[in-house]
Formats: C-alpha cells, sequence, structure tokens
C-alpha cells in the first residue's frame, strides 16, 4: 500500500480541488441517485424506459413484479426525478425525465461492456 511518508499538503492543488467540488447538498442529491440505481429492481425499470414509455402493468410483465412492487419502485425513481409521468384517461406511462439521466445509464452500461 502506498503511504505518504511526509505530511506534505499542497494547499493551492487543495483550494482548487475544493474550489472545483460542488456543494454538499449537490453531493448528497448525486449519492441518491446513484443509490437509487444502484438497486438491480430499480435499474431495470430505468433500462426497460428506456426505449420507450410503459404503464405498471407493462413495467410489471417485463421485471416479473407485481404492479404494487413496481409502484413502490417508481415512486422512488419519481421522487428523484429519474422518471417521470404522463396521464392518457386512467392510465398513467412512465418514462425517463431528461436525456441526463439515459447518458448516465448508457455510459454505465458502456463501462461495464468495455
Amino acid at each position: 500500500m502506498d503511504i505518504c511518508g511526509i505530511k506534505c499538503i499542497n494547499e493551492t492543488k487543495v483550494k482548487e480541488t475544493l474550489n472545483f467540488l460542488p456543494a454538499n447538498e449537490d453531493i448528497t442529491r448525486m449519492a441518491d441517485i446513484f443509490k437509487a440505481l444502484s438497486d438491480p429492481s430499480r435499474l431495470k425499470i430505468v433500462l426497460a424506459l428506456l426505449t420507450r414509455e410503459h404503464c405498471v402493468c407493462d413495467i410489471a410483465a417485463i421485471c416479473c413484479q407485481t404492479d404494487s412492487a413496481i409502484s413502490h419502485q417508481l415512486r422512488i425513481l419519481r421522487t428523484l426525478k429519474i422518471v417521470k409521468t404522463r396521464r392518457a384517461g386512467k392510465i398513467i406511462y412512465y418514462s425517463i425525465d431528461d436525456d441526463h439521466v439515459i447518458a448516465l445509464i448508457n455510459m454505465s452500461l458502456h463501462h461495464v461492456r468495455h
């Protein structure tokens, strides 16, 4: 293991890095997104929504879970603005909230396949 033998802080580099870091609130919100996507069930839902919107029943069939379990996961994803809804009569359709989420998922998929 590499261990720094001398306590020598480069104050300039530390200040530059601290100025680059997002606010603690933003870091916490980012971590919440990664936590949500770290659950295989939620990640599968997001992957299912990459190509098109689906209702809860469709997502439940795709993920082999109950409507209730999917609704619970979708509530978490909606709270974090990972997915959004569209109502058509009595049916609510879910889709990816924006292109940032799509890019994040596609980059991580590309990374694991690389």
